[in-house]
């Protein structure tokens, strides 16, 4: 909680408030940075297992192209065997009838030949066209793979290299949060809460205010370059401060 004392001038208390706003924006910084990169790896890994699953697929498909051909050269195969058996027949009937039965045989086989060899060469081309799409699949599961290892590698050097700094900068954070009037405090809080960016005081820049961008009025102005009352933002809320106060604060 914060400590201020009550006789803090107005540009003190406004010092305080924007030197603790640039410690936060260094810790949402990081924040940002690591929050990026989680969902990038998250995205990458997802592709990754999806695209592994495809390769499955595909492979499982290829495989049972690859049995149903088998499975036709081994019926045309019978049905080759069945013409010279019934061929060898035709030598030993002894009637029309009989001669007539196995040549509708013959013919029934040889049709059976046909269509082995059409279903083999469909499933052929089939089977080219997935191992084509098979290729392009794993040439992308290598792509996402190696994007997913370089991001990795990045996000645990980010973590590695920050987790001191933003250890450090929370503890700042902290001690910065004393120095500021509690109400103040209250109302920045509550200004950081209500924008993704976490920008809760601003400077006036080009004569717009450095969070909405919306004109500022030069009177307006003014006052906030004299640093006597605190003044917000008459569009977003936020605390507006002078440029040249904004620039003298370091975080």
């Amino acid at each position: 909680m914060a400590t201020v004392a009550k006789d803090f001038s107005i540009e003190e208390k406004l010092t305080a408030v924007l030197s603790l706003q640039k410690i936060d924006s260094k810790i949402d910084e990081i924040k940002t940075l690591k929050g990026e990169l989680p969902m990038e790896v998250k995205d990458l890994e997802d592709d990754v297992e999806g695209l592994q699953t495809r390769v499955q697929n595909i492979e499982s498909e290829i495989a049972k192209m690859n049995e149903y051909i088998e499975s036709r050269k081994e019926a045309k195969k019978e049905a080759e065997a069945l013409i010279k058996k019934y061929e060898k027949q035709q030598d030993n009937v002894k009637n029309s009838r009989e001669f007539e039965a196995i040549t509708k045989e013959i013919e029934m086989q040889g049709l059976e030949i046909r269509l082995c060899e059409k279903n083999i060469k469909d499933t052929t081309f089939e089977l080219q066209e997935r191992q084509v799409v098979k290729t392009q699949t794993e040439n992308l599961l290598a792509g996402k793979m190696e994007t997913l290892v370089q991001k990795q590698k990045e996000l645990e050097k980010i973590i590695k290299e920050t987790e001191k700094e933003e250890a450090e900068l929370v503890k700042q954070s902290a001690a910065a949060k004393e120095k500021v009037d509690e109400r103040l405090l209250t109302a920045y809080e509550r200004i950081r809460g209500n924008f993704r960016n976490g920008l809760a005081v601003v400077p006036v820049m080009r004569d717009s205010c450095g969070g909405c961008f919306n004109i500022i009025p030069p009177q307006r102005q003014a006052e906030i370059h004299q640093r006597k009352k605190i003044i917000v933002c008459e569009h977003c809320g936020r605390v507006l401060v002078d440029n040249e106060l904004n620039e003298s604060v370091k975080a």
